[in-house]
């Protein structure tokens, strides 16, 4: 009989958790659809029947219940931020697989049939907890377009595409990669967007649709 001491591996958090698991934690906090759940507890009625029928803060805004939107964006943002440090803390290393898994969720929950945000927010929050430096460039790009455009789509779009570049630029060659893959799918939920930005019919925030 082998000694446990010396001749048999315990299992670590490492091996007890692993990758599965991390990507099953980041999921389920990234599809917890905090606008869905603000606006009915608030009595604002279901998000999916108001403007666009979007989960995300700038239709939150379109109930006129702008500390929803606020607290809906916020919450948004730290479920990212919270999947990635969780999961780095349970995994060396787990905390882009924990920010990916987030960011899916929250565009395609299963609660949801799959019908999620457009990820913006969320993306914001794994950029920051992944690479600060490269979060605050995202936010600058965010914010700065929304302010002098009001139009949320291409404000979010153009952070999302900064995010790869910034990362490139500062060095963190190690999760372009993955920020490339998460810009490429914030751009193709906000396709109907492109469309109308290219039609010169895309709503700026405030107005009712879009």
């Amino acid at each position: 009989m082998l000694d446990r001491d010396k001749g048999e591996r315990f299992l670590t958090i490492d091996t007890a958790i692993g990758p599965v698991g991390v990507l099953l934690l980041g999921y389920l906090l990234g599809s917890i659809p905090f606008g869905l759940l603000l606006t009915r507890f608030f009595g604002a009625g279901d998000l999916r029947q108001i403007g666009s029928g979007n989960i995300g803060a700038t239709n939150v805004l379109r109930t006129g219940r702008k500390g929803l939107a606020a607290a809906t964006l916020l919450l948004d943002l730290a479920k990212g931020a919270a999947a990635v440090l969780i999961a780095g803390a349970l995994l060396p290393g787990g905390g882009v697989l924990g920010g990916l898994a987030a960011f899916i969720g929250h565009c395609y929950p299963v609660w949801l049939r799959f019908k999620g945000g457009k990820g913006v927010a969320t993306m914001m929050g794994v950029v920051l907890a992944l690479h600060w430096p490269s979060g605050i460039v995202f936010a600058l790009v965010w914010l700065g377009l929304l302010a002098v455009l009001r139009i949320s789509s291409l404000a979010g779009m153009s952070a999302a595409i900064s995010a790869p570049v910034s990362a490139a630029f500062f060095g963190r060659i190690d999760i372009v990669l993955m920020l490339l893959a998460l810009a490429m799918i914030v751009l193709w939920k906000h396709r109907a967007n492109i469309d109308r930005l290219l039609n010169g019919t895309e709503p700026r925030v405030g107005s009712k649709s879009g």
